[in-house]
């Protein structure tokens, strides 16, 4: 008897599991996206159709642009809604509202700027036509969420609800761009303003170079190498504080990531006369990714169809990277100097008002409040001068003069660009549009190509003041005024070499540099490396060369760190040694100058340079990081590698730090660090390959959160080829968030690929389409397949 109720009791613990998962299965399937058949929607002006492929891009055709935006917010609410609610509640600082107390401090972060308030002004200046398309765009959206049989899964796993798509939202993705893309020049501002009070004149010179002969600027050959005399001693600082244990090591697997890559080739030297643009645009990537893959069909002039191919960011109505079939066009971020920190002052006798350059002013207080799921609300004050919010830190307040507060900072002037016939075209309206002031590279079908700034600018002193220090309440400048005006903005075209590169670093050497400033450039060894490569593609590019720079894995950088470290490693160093006489060998024999997954040799040598980064930088990285999260020495100038390269040739006695016997072993220490962190664990030193190193933990926000999805909402852990200073730039979250190569007018031929698919579902054949292909290299088309599924909508 026993028994048999034991038997029942299994059998219905099991039929109550299998209720429980058919609940989960259906409740999950719910919320996947429709793809055939046929819908009415109130305010079209005609029918639109959405074919999709077999990897579920869609192609949207309609008669009218308004339209078609109504149907571009419909699918992207139904593949992405979750990642579009993540977006605009980021910059808003509203996360507390789905993830509770954890997300708050991020909340008090960005609530500091007060991005939904901006928002709402910048849409009451939108031009009409542009929010009347947002508005469809809008109402597209919210069609799309709530014809979804359940509300998006992730929602069911937070425990609340969707809230409406609202047309500033739109606006507040374009500001998650700026904190993704700008935020950080605050924490170089503290890193600068923290060296400067801890340095002399002349070790800020040496220790800060403007340019290196890794630059690759658009307006000269490369720049010789540093000649700042090195003085006689280092600062306090130098070489001391560093952690006993190489764990900061360890964490800097990528910490060097900035990204984004684009060039373009004239048509003087491509194989069809057109102009090709290639663009890959480096990001934190997760899933679902950050762009979504679109083909419009809209209204051109004459009562022609244009059709516009590229990504689109989901909560924005536009092809943000593409081609319009005249003109192709692609951005990397620019790194210019966009955000100042001001020092506030303050006096007993003045209570409640701020002392700035120009004068005491009382800030406006604002009550922000912050929803917190399953906590009281928070209220954070917050102080605006005329120079922006008041920030605290190492007991010090700080005005943040940033240009994304800036009213303009954000419209929709970016969809304009599949109206423009040619390279003038898109580089007049590019000072008009509002977004993270970035390099756009264009090219069009007759053979033009061009480069400027799109987004806007901070308009600088006629007489520069440098401001990539703090600047003093008492000072005598207020750093930028207004935006700089369209008509002066920097621009090359059509260059004699036929050739445009930009890959974050120094773009101009001239008069034109003081317009953008230095906000943090990349070395330049990526952009150099690119701008050979197109170089030696020579007269007759075709698209497959030109997409295939993006895929140069080549270690010309590292490799002078490997010819370091076998200097170093002689008879001598290794005698006694034999994990140092182990290391010698795979620098010998298992280097190929890549950065391939099974090299041993080239996680080593980077770990050599990292390991004397933080033997020289760590004590000055230890006070940096208790002002602000983004301030370090590697915020400060991307360019020590150069400076450390600069002590170890010359060798003065003044900057050997304390407890090295000589330059020779400071780098034995440093090598001795790298093994240490490279055998962790007690792994071999032969098994601690790049791949080990470099792979792919891309996963969706919630994972982390629901374990037992982990597996359905990751990618496969692949190993990644690739690395930082390099065209190939990959990590283990960071990359190349997208690779594309067009020709416009020859998009047949164009080819495409990112790390993610369509959907963010995991139960969506789309949600991880095309991942193979990144991972692998592999060029597929830029069109959309033929349709696979066809969803109408009618009036």
């Amino acid at each position: 008897m026993a028994k048999l109720w034991l038997k029942r009791l299994v059998l219905a613990i099991l039929a109550l599991l299998l209720v429980v998962v058919l609940g989960l299965w259906f409740f999950l399937r719910g919320s996947l996206a429709q793809l055939d058949g046929r819908r009415s929607a109130t305010g079209l002006s005609g029918n639109v159709t959405v074919t999709r492929d077999a990897r579920g891009v869609p192609s949207i055709s309609g008669g009218d642009r308004n339209d078609v935006a109504y149907a571009t917010g419909f699918v992207h609410a139904q593949d992405r809604f979750f990642q579009m609610d993540l977006l605009r509640r980021m910059p808003a600082g509203e996360l507390s509202e789905l993830f509770g107390e954890k997300a708050l401090e991020t909340d008090r972060i960005n609530r500091l700027h007060r991005f939904r308030a901006r928002a709402a002004q910048a849409i009451e200046l939108m031009p009409a036509a542009d929010r009347q398309l947002l508005e469809r765009y809008t109402a597209g959206v919210n069609d799309g969420l709530n014809a979804l049989g359940n509300r998006p899964f992730e929602y069911g796993l937070v425990g609340v609800g969707p809230r409406a798509w609202a047309p500033e939202d739109s606006f507040l993705v374009a500001w998650a761009m700026y904190i993704d893309l700008q935020v950080t020049g605050i924490g170089r501002e503290f890193a600068r303003g923290w060296l400067k009070e801890h340095a002399s004149a002349e070790q800020l010179a040496f220790l800060l170079p403007a340019s290196t002969q890794w630059d690759a600027p658009l307006d000269a050959a490369s720049p010789p190498p540093p000649d700042a005399p090195i003085p006689a001693r280092a600062p306090d600082w130098w070489g001391k504080g560093v952690a006993s244990e190489p764990a900061t090591l360890a964490a800097a697997a990528f910490v060097d990531g900035v990204g984004s890559n684009n060039w373009a080739v004239s048509g003087k030297r491509s194989a069809n006369g057109g102009a090709i643009v290639s663009d890959d645009m480096h990001l934190g990537i997760k899933l679902a990714n950050t762009w979504y893959r679109l083909l419009l069909h809209v209204p051109g002039q004459h009562g022609s169809t244009r059709r516009i191919v590229g990504v689109s960011i989901p909560g924005v109505p536009a092809v943000v990277a593409g081609s319009n079939g005249n003109v192709a066009w692609g951005f990397t971020n620019s790194y210019g100097d966009y955000v100042d920190l001001v020092e506030v002052g303050a006096a007993k006798d003045r209570p409640g008002q701020a002392k700035l350059p120009g004068g005491w002013e009382t800030p406006t207080e604002h009550a922000e409040t912050i929803l917190v799921k399953g906590q009281p609300a928070v209220t954070l004050k917050v102080r605006e001068t005329s120079l922006g919010p008041i920030m605290q830190s190492g007991g010090r307040e700080y005005a943040v003069h940033w240009v994304a507060h800036d009213v303009k900072a954000v419209n929709l002037a970016i969809r304009h660009m599949e109206e423009v016939d040619n390279v003038a075209e898109a580089l007049a309206l590019a000072p008009k549009v509002g977004m993270p002031a970035q390099n756009l590279v264009a090219g069009d079908s007759d053979g033009n190509i061009g480069w400027t700034i799109v987004g806007p600018l901070p308009q600088r002193p006629a007489t520069p003041v440098d401001a990539s220090y703090p600047l003093s309440a008492n000072g005598s400048t207020r750093g930028w005024q207004g935006l700089l005006p369209a008509a002066v903005y920097p621009s090359v075209r059509n260059p004699p070499s036929g050739q445009l590169v930009t890959a974050n670093s120094r773009q101009l050497l001239g008069s034109d540099s003081v317009k953008l400033g230095d906000g943090g450039f990349d070395m330049g060894a990526r952009a150099r490396q690119a701008r050979d490569a197109l170089a030696a593609l020579g007269d007759k590019a075709d698209e497959k060369g030109v997409y295939g720079v993006m895929l140069d894995d080549r270690a010309l950088f590292i490799s002078q760190w490997r010819d370091r470290a076998l200097a170093v490693l002689d008879a001598e160093a290794v005698k006694g040694k034999p994990q140092r006489a182990e290391l010698a060998r795979l620098l010998k024999d298992n280097w190929n100058g890549r950065a391939s997954v099974d090299s041993v040799a080239y996680r080593a040598s980077r770990a050599f340079m990292w390991s004397l980064y933080e033997l020289l930088y760590g004590g000055a990285n230890i006070e940096l990081a208790k002002l602000n999260k983004d301030a370090n020495m590697r915020a400060a100038s991307s360019r020590w590698p150069v400076v450390i390269g600069r002590l170890l040739d010359e060798q003065p006695g003044g900057w050997l730090p304390q407890g090295h016997a000589n330059w020779k072993a400071l780098q034995l220490a440093a090598l001795d660090r790298a093994i240490e962190h490279l055998t962790s664990g007690g792994k071999p030193l032969g098994s601690a390959t790049w791949g080990a190193r470099n792979t792919a933990a891309i996963a969706h926000p919630i994972a982390g959160a629901v374990p037992m999805l982990k597996k359905w909402l990751s990618v496969p852990p692949d190993q990644l080829p690739g690395d930082s200073n390099m065209p190939r730039v990959a990590g283990p979250a960071f990359g190349q968030s997208e690779r594309m190569t067009v020709s416009p007018g020859h998009e047949e031929q164009g080819l495409f690929n990112m790390p993610g698919g369509q959907s963010g579902h995991p139960l969506s054949p789309f949600f991880l389409a095309g991942h193979a292909d990144w991972v692998a290299g592999k060029a597929t088309p830029l069109l959309p397949g033929p349709a696979a599924h066809t969803l109408a909508f009618t009036k």
